[in-house]
């Protein structure tokens, strides 16, 4: 079964590993409602459906002829996240509040690994960084990505259009976009005569809608992206979220680890580890529109 962080924080009875889990949601439009599986082993192997059977009509008495599916086999491995935290021991003692003390000790830690996490979702490419995982810009096949133009250009409607139409069945969960990509979009919704549908999201907070679908702006997007001669672009990502999309696939979930003593330094430390990473279970399940100027 697949749940989101979101969930898992709601389930998990130890406070500090809640507070953490919590943290990393907050920092990350993603993992507030990208589903994760749990993993069992190193690695997730699936397959991909990459042509249907065909079907025919027939004649009474007419001969039927077997005809199946091709798949293609894909592996996914886990990836090891995380980092350690420090926490001196004579500020723990003296402080007020020890325990407020590691919160905020161990709740920096958690985001500097739910930025390095959305990063790689995005930006990751094991070509570069084989300790990483692939993300949405080496996952899209390019039959699921159209551009503005050759070399880049201004956003507009009917883009926003073709590009939910490449998801399918159904339509997209998320659009996945830059803040500068969202003001664009916006300003293109008011000259229509229409405004960005407006709601709160599971925090509370103030979240946007196009067309009902649910805009998720994230920094960890770049606008320094090139195409042809264009440059200082950005992508749109349109997703499915989930078993015909993308997914999140991890090995027990985030974990808080109590280190003990330092030799050398009077603290104590902590470590966040996170065995994880992200999938694409169908090609059809994403989508990407790039080349986007930022005027």
């Amino acid at each position: 079964m697949a749940v989101t962080k979101t969930e898992a924080a709601k389930l998990t009875q130890d406070m500090m590993l809640r507070g953490v889990i919590e943290t990393v949601v907050k920092e990350s439009s993603v993992l507030g409602v990208l589903p994760f599986m749990q993993v069992v082993g190193s690695a997730l192997t699936y397959n991909r459906e990459e042509t249907m059977p065909e079907a025919s009509f027939f004649q009474p008495g007419d001969q039927w002829d077997e005809d199946a599916p091709t798949w293609t086999t894909h592996t996914q491995e886990l990836k090891i996240i995380g980092g350690d935290a420090d926490v001196d021991n004579f500020l723990q003692q003296t402080y007020a509040d020890p325990n407020d003390l590691e919160a905020v000790v161990l709740e920096s830690r958690a985001k500097a690994v739910a930025h390095k996490w959305s990063d790689s979702f995005f930006n990751g490419d094991t070509s570069q960084d084989p300790r990483s995982f692939n993300g949405l810009r080496e996952l899209v096949p390019s039959a699921q990505t159209i551009q503005i133009d050759t070399n880049g250009g201004e956003l507009s409607l009917d883009r926003m259009d073709e590009l939910i139409d490449l998801v399918r069945p159904g339509r997209p969960d998320a659009l996945l976009m830059h803040k500068r990509t969202r003001r664009k979009l916006s300003s293109l919704r008011r000259a229509s005569g229409n405004l960005l549908e407006t709601d709160v999201d599971a925090f509370g907070r103030r979240a946007l809608f196009y067309d009902g679908i649910p805009l998720l702006v994230d920094d960890f997007i770049p606008i320094d992206e090139e195409l042809g001669s264009g440059e200082d672009l950005s992508s749109i990502y349109a997703v499915k979220l989930g078993s015909d999309g993308v997914i999140g696939i991890e090995n027990q979930g985030i974990q808080v680890e109590r280190i003990g003593s330092l030799e050398a330094t009077d603290a104590t430390r902590w470590r966040i580890k996170w065995y994880a990473a992200m999938a694409v279970l169908s090609d059809l399940g994403a989508a990407r529109l790039e080349g986007i100027e930022a005027a």
